[in-house]
């Protein structure tokens, strides 16, 4: 039993569930992101280079062949998907960086946020005619 009420410990402490909430969170934003580049931002590339889905991009290195009536696919390397992904990557990651350093502005912003200042400590003179104000209440 000892080793179950470590692993609940273990779970339920906070930093493990804010993990799993922000891999949860990272996985839908990350689906965003790539709608974003996917449906909106390759088209208008795709369009500027001469209508090319990136996607689609291949180098054949051996056609396809039909021997004893069963067809073989084509041998392709598709650089064009690579290319894909790593126009995602670089846009997921660039975006994931503009949130993180908007996230750290807010905290600075709270962080230099001014605490209430406490009253000025009083002046030689204020101290000295306090002492004198108390003096002359003790001798009534």
């Amino acid at each position: 039993m000892g080793l179950l009420k470590e692993f609940k410990d273990f779970a339920m402490r906070g930093n493990v569930i804010d993990l799993a909430v922000g891999v949860i969170i990272g996985g839908a934003f990350g689906k965003i992101i790539a709608s974003l580049v996917a449906d909106v931002i390759m088209p208008p590339i795709g369009l500027l280079v001469g209508g090319v889905n990136f996607t689609d991009l291949k180098w054949e290195m051996k056609a396809a062949e039909i021997v004893d009536g069963v067809e073989k696919a084509a041998v392709t390397m598709n650089y064009g998907n690579f290319l894909q992904v790593t126009f995602d990557f670089l846009i997921v990651a660039f975006c994931i960086f503009l949130f993180v350093k908007g996230i750290n502005k807010l905290n600075k912003k709270k962080e230099e946020a001014p605490a209430p200042a406490a009253p000025p400590a009083p002046s030689k003179e204020e101290l000295l005619l306090a002492e004198i104000r108390d003096l002359l209440k003790a001798k009534k």
